[in-house]
């Protein structure tokens, strides 16, 4: 969504050092680069959100975790912790550390290898130029183990691993990427992210740009730039200094598999329930309902994962966690546990593509309660899948858009790609896909802006089923009935 020029005049992204001001509390944003969580961080981030928070770790569309309710001084406590644990490595760099990663990281599917070094070399290069402190906060940094999971996501500067050790550079879904050695990669992103502060510089429209899609002109100097340092590093760098590096059309290596947070499809990550490793262990995805992890569900996570797994919690930019490395009983008695928990194992899960904003009363520009009403919704759908009936929705996870519900026009934190919106205004709530007309369906007479009336509630609810269902054809070109 675009931002008001207000909000252009200084860029606002939340850190752990820096906060932001909500009408629940301050809100802190820790990242956490590739999304790895071990063990250990992952108990002091749910002690946080007990101790010094609402009681719960939000997932975010870019991977990260934030923390809101914080009251005055709670976050220099949280900064301390954090510290503590490694999740706070720069005071200065803290913001532009928004590294997406695939979280089954060469385990599955067409995924060539663990990108978790990658990610790391990314992590300290940022961290060590002083100049990268000046990227956007809204920045953001894909590492792709091969199996193009994360080609979905809008991330700014891409890598894409490749067989025999080489690795692509994507800038901002360009046609053309970067062909280099694995050695090359880091440095030829970190160039590229150093060319975008240039280009920003160098005033005009461009210096308004926080995202490289937003530049009106110079993508090519990115990818120059990303050539120049590649070249470099081949002829100094370790490795065979062959073919380290070509120009080619990102369209040969195909698009991908990218998430469908609607339908449950996509890569695992995205996709509750267990995922078989080509090793023959298990990864197991759970759906954290509207990407709020309470306190104690984390700890189960973390335990889970030291007594049965690889010792990490992996986040996810679907608003999911993913375990690894769990064996057939650890991932059937896994499933069980987290279920119990209120964590979605199930991708028939009326739960499945529902996300929103914080809404009222945590957000002062609310005008609704979304996250219940979201919540109910999600509800209905499941008994609509245990009971067998559709009344009207979709009639297979596959055939369902996302849907997400906004508590003003601003509509923060909904995905990308086809949707469809509940906004809510003065009047009631507005349900429509984007390029669609929009059905109303209004407050209760009488009552406070923001509630519906049980009759009304059974119309929102069809509404937006009939919104989210797509239609299926048959072989025959006809409508599946």
């Amino acid at each position: 969504m675009s931002t008001s020029p207000r909000e252009r005049v200084r860029d606002a992204c939340p850190g752990v050092l820096r906060t932001h001001p909500a009408a629940d509390g301050a809100l802190a944003r820790l990242r956490i680069p590739g999304g790895a969580l071990d063990s250990a961080a992952a108990r002091m981030v749910a002690g946080c959100a007990r101790d010094v928070a609402d009681g719960a770790a939000e997932l975010t569309s870019r991977g990260n975790v934030q923390l809101r309710g914080l009251a005055d001084g709670a976050a220099a406590v949280l900064a301390t912790r954090v510290r503590s644990v490694g999740l706070l490595p720069s005071a200065t760099h803290e913001r532009v550390r928004n590294i997406v990663g695939s979280p089954l990281s060469g385990r599955a599917g067409a995924g060539v290898r663990d990108i978790a070094p990658l990610v790391d070399e990314l992590d300290r290069g940022l961290c060590a130029d002083p100049k990268l402190a000046d990227l956007p906060g809204r920045m953001l940094f894909a590492v792709d183990d091969g199996s193009g999971d994360l080609a979905g996501l809008p991330a700014d500067l891409a890598l894409r691993a490749q067989p025999a050790g080489q690795i692509l550079l994507l800038v901002a879904g360009g046609a053309d990427a970067l062909r280099l050695a694995s050695s090359a990669a880091v440095p030829a992103l970190l160039a590229a992210a150093q060319a975008l502060l240039d280009v920003r510089a160098a005033g005009g429209a461009a210096a308004a740009a926080w995202r490289v899609a937003e530049l009106p002109a110079g993508r090519d100097r990115l990818l120059e730039a990303a050539a120049a340092a590649a070249r470099a590093a081949a002829k100094t760098g370790p490795g065979p200094t062959g073919d380290v590096l070509s120009i080619v059309d990102v369209g040969r290596f195909g698009a991908g598999v990218a998430a469908d947070v609607g339908t449950g499809s996509g890569p695992p990550g995205a996709r509750p329930g267990r995922h078989r490793q080509r090793d023959g262990r298990w990864a197991l995805t759970a759906l954290v309902p509207l990407g709020r992890l309470r306190a104690d569900q984390l700890d189960l996570l973390a335990a889970i994962a030291d007594a049965d797994g690889d010792g990490r919690v992996m986040v996810t930019p679907w608003r999911s966690v993913v375990l690894r490395d769990l064996d057939a009983a650890a991932v059937a008695r896994g499933s069980d546990r987290l279920a119990a928990m209120g964590l979605v194992v199930d991708a028939d899960s009326g739960w499945v593509g529902v996300t929103s904003c914080a809404g009222w009363p945590g957000c002062a520009k609310a005008l609704a309660d979304v996250r219940r009403d979201a919540g109910r919704s999600a509800g209905a759908g499941s008994a609509r899948v245990r009971s067998g009936t559709s009344d009207g929705g979709p009639r297979h996870r596959r055939d369902r858009l996302p849907v997400h519900w906004s508590g003003c026009a601003r509509r923060c934190g909904q995905p990308a790609g086809e949707v469809v919106e509940v906004v809510a205004d003065t009047i009631g709530y507005r349900i429509q896909r984007r390029a669609g007309s929009a059905a109303l369906v209004l407050w209760s007479e009488g009552a406070r802006p923001g509630e519906v009336s049980a009759v009304d509630w059974d119309v929102l609810v069809d509404v937006v089923a009939a919104q989210r269902s797509v239609a299926r054809l048959r072989r025959d070109g006809r409508e599946a009935r």
